[in-house]
């Protein structure tokens, strides 16, 4: 082989591995790419969020809201996830067997931040 034909090899291999790796990097960095676990997480989240709310409105659309969102205020922070569970307000309509506790936590610092509007 010749020395020239060496030197283009040489050369456009590694233009091409550097090549790969500034776009890699611009695509995951700037381009909004991502790998499925981090979709994977951010579907989980987006669900979780979707589940809170649903909660937080079925516990606003009790009658008697305004007495319970009390009661809640004046429960520990660490017992408000069981008073939801307690509630069935985190189950979401149609589900069958136990809900999701992080639905229940979620929901539950929800309505603290109504509380303190």
């Amino acid at each position: 082989m010749k020395t020239e034909t060496q030197g283009k090899l040489k050369y456009g291999s590694w233009g091409l591995i550097v090549g790969t790796a500034i776009t890699m990097i611009v695509g995951f960095g700037w381009g909004g790419w991502s790998t499925a676990a981090t979709t994977q997480k951010a579907a989980e989240a987006a669900v979780l969020t979707n589940q809170a709310e649903i909660c937080i409105a079925q516990f606003m659309k009790q009658p008697d809201h305004k007495e319970k969102l009390k009661e809640l205020g004046e429960l520990d922070s660490w017992k408000r996830a069981e008073y939801i569970a307690n509630g069935g307000w985190d189950r979401m309509p149609g589900q069958e067997g136990k809900p999701d506790y992080s639905v229940s936590r979620e929901c539950a610092a929800g309505l603290e931040r109504l509380m303190a509007k």
